[in-house]
């Protein structure tokens, strides 16, 4: 019975080991990382770990975000036939006489690198965010998860999430968009 005791001892402390060989340091920790409130982690006494070479090329497309090699590379979506684009929605605001401060492309963060919700262009000002996606039913379930911050008029959903616009103001926004689209 001693034999085993000591037989089993000896395997749990093989496997043990074995476990904690492959918990060794994550690249993080090897190159000193920082913790989540931006100090480093290495010591303050080391050496800086030297970083790989700008144009290294570590086998990945460059410009595009990882992907398993079974998923196929993304492509942004395209706007519904028939619906405004989101620059002609904000030209209409403009020649209404509604305010459209600090017009700004973001389209780039409709796919994945970005807010990843699938539209097709967006178009943001300090008053309201212009979205036009591919389909009205991805429209119509982004403005159900955005609730009263949003309208939609077929393709085109208005976002006021995060302006001071007023009620009033929005009111003015979505009838110009109604006659538009």
């Amino acid at each position: 019975m001693t034999k085993r005791l000591r037989m089993l001892s000896t395997a749990a402390t093989v496997l043990i080991a074995l476990g904690l060989t492959g918990c060794g340091k994550d690249s993080a920790d090897r190159d000193g990382g920082t913790w989540a409130d931006g100090r480093s982690k290495a010591p303050a006494t080391s050496a800086a770990a030297p970083t790989a070479a700008p144009n290294a090329d570590d086998g990945r497309p460059k410009g595009r975000p990882t992907e398993s090699p079974s998923t196929p590379p993304f492509t942004m979506p395209t706007k519904a036939a028939g619906a405004p684009s989101a620059r002609k929605v904000v030209d209409a605001f403009k020649a209404a006489g509604l305010k459209v401060p600090n017009v700004r492309d973001r389209s780039t963060e409709c796919g994945p690198d970005g807010g990843g919700i699938g539209c097709a262009q967006l178009l943001a000002t300090d008053a309201v965010s212009v979205y036009v996606f591919p389909d009205e039913a991805t429209a119509t379930n982004q403005t159900a998860v955005w609730g009263t911050d949003a309208y939609r008029k077929g393709a085109v959903v208005l976002n006021y999430l995060g302006t001071r616009t007023t009620a009033t103001e929005r009111k003015r926004y979505d009838d110009v968009l109604a006659k538009l689209a």
